[in-house]
């Protein structure tokens, strides 16, 4: 293909834009913010886990306290009525006898009500420690998953505007060339990758190293300053 000096110089600057596109979208993909970014998401649902698991025994250990509660509730009136029937008993012996062991039996229920409600208060407050602990962990997860992404969008955001700025310069470069070669170069491009062009150096072609016989290289030279690589079929100067 006929190719100027300048065509040239115009379809390896287009080339180094793609390898500056290739580096920044490579370093796109690499940016450490992505793995903290995804590592909090995975803390956070662990974490919402257990916490699901705090809230379930939390209500669970709560609903035994207001049984044990109304219980004693309803011993402490009853507690009231016996108390008061003993002391209408008057000489009657035998009643208040029944009364104050039925009283008794009410006072030794009531104390061990008293005795396991306290051990669910302890329960509770424990509980309500371990609520405090998720929820303080689930803020620094927070916090953390936030700067990693203000940082990815600030540097993501650099790495993408360099990347448009080498596609602006590729395709002005691409723009400067007669359309055969920037139809070949984007072509070639679709086919090959990044590397769309290489040199003859010494029978071979530069890029994929392949050796060229000698009536090949007179026909490469036939079609000077560009043509393909008869091997690997990216664009070849030829000079």
């Amino acid at each position: 293909m006929q190719a100027t000096p300048f065509d040239i110089e115009s379809l390896l600057a287009a080339q180094q834009a793609d390898f500056d596109i290739m580096h920044m979208m490579r370093s796109l993909e690499e940016l450490p913010q992505r793995a903290i970014i995804l590592s909090c998401r995975q803390k956070r649902e662990a974490m919402q886990q257990k916490v699901a698991k705090i809230e379930a025994l939390k209500k669970e250990t709560a609903k035994k306290r207001s049984r044990m509660n109304d219980e004693d509730a309803s011993l402490q009136k009853k507690e009231a009525g016996v108390q008061a029937a003993i002391e209408a008993a008057g000489n009657d012996y035998r009643n208040a006898e029944a009364r104050t062991k039925e009283l008794d039996g009410i006072f030794r229920r009531r104390t061990a009500l008293a005795e396991e409600m306290a051990q669910l208060d302890a329960e509770l407050a424990k509980i309500g420690q371990l609520e405090d602990q998720a929820a303080a962990a689930l803020a620094e997860v927070d916090a953390q998953e936030a700067a990693a992404t203000e940082s990815f969008k600030q540097e993501g955001g650099r790495l993408k505007a360099g990347i448009a700025d080498a596609e602006r310069r590729r395709e002005e470069r691409l723009g400067a060339v007669t359309a055969e070669l920037a139809d070949a170069y984007r072509t070639t491009s679709k086919h090959m990758g990044t590397v769309v062009i290489g040199r003859l150096e010494e029978g071979r072609c530069g890029v994929c190293r392949a050796g060229i016989d000698p009536g090949r290289q007179i026909e490469l030279r036939s079609q000077a300053p560009v043509t393909f690589c008869p091997i690997c079929k990216r664009l070849l100067i030829v000079e």
